[in-house]
């Protein structure tokens, strides 16, 4: 089930994003010196990994990928595995990446996800995407 919703969330970003140009310039109106660009947050679990582990992968996979700029928090997070009763605590990385509309952001996000589920043998990443206005 939980393989069901991933995927069925997954269809979901890439449809946004394949319109998020689109989205983002009509359903915001930014003003002033304000662009209509897209935030993404990628929401990583770190059960078992090192704060060493992690600026490595920071550096190798997500800064090349982005290298205009991103913001990482440090944070707590939690989860509940579907069928099951008990709820996962454990630290998180939040990484918020603002960027202008751009066909190839989709493939950018989700190599990062990839590469964090496959180094870390991690069941999931976060990630949400939305329109907002930025400015510099």
């Amino acid at each position: 089930m939980r393989a069901f919703i991933i995927g069925l969330l997954a269809a979901i970003l890439v449809s946004l994003l394949s319109t998020a140009p689109t989205i983002a310039q009509s359903a915001l109106q930014c003003s002033g010196t304000q662009q209509s660009w897209l935030v993404a947050e990628l929401l990583f679990g770190r059960e078992h990994v090192s704060e060493r582990h992690w600026r490595r992968f920071l550096a190798t996979e997500i800064t090349p990928r982005f290298p205009d700029g991103l913001t990482v928090f440090d944070a707590r997070g939690q989860w509940r595995a579907p069928g099951h009763n008990v709820i996962a605590r454990e630290r998180s990385k939040v990484v918020m990446i603002a960027m202008p509309p751009n066909p190839d952001n989709d493939k950018r996000l989700q190599d990062i996800v990839e590469a964090y589920k496959a180094r870390f043998k991690q069941r999931s990443v976060g990630l949400i995407v939305r329109p907002a206005c930025v400015s510099f």
